[in-house]
């Protein structure tokens, strides 16, 4: 993985854990030399934790809930 492009495609299973062990290496080699990606993942990871944190904090009220689903044309999750 010699490319930051390369990288932006494995992020997410990376950043999740789900990664294959060989891609974690090669973007963990690749986050020691490259200090952009470094930042761009260091700041995903806290946008994560930010949003995690706050949707434990604050959930719609449900007809809230059905009607921004209906208006944005989706299926209601649990």
């Amino acid at each position: 993985m010699s490319k930051c492009p390369d990288l932006i495609h494995e992020l997410s299973d990376y950043i999740d854990g789900l990664a294959d062990p060989t891609i974690c290496a090669e973007i963990e080699r690749h986050l020691q030399d490259c200090e952009d990606c470094k930042v761009m993942v260091d700041t995903l990871r806290k946008t994560i934790t930010l949003y995690r944190e706050r949707e434990q904090e604050a959930s719609l009220p449900t007809d809230v809930r059905k009607r921004l689903y209906h208006v944005l044309d989706l299926s209601e999750r649990g």
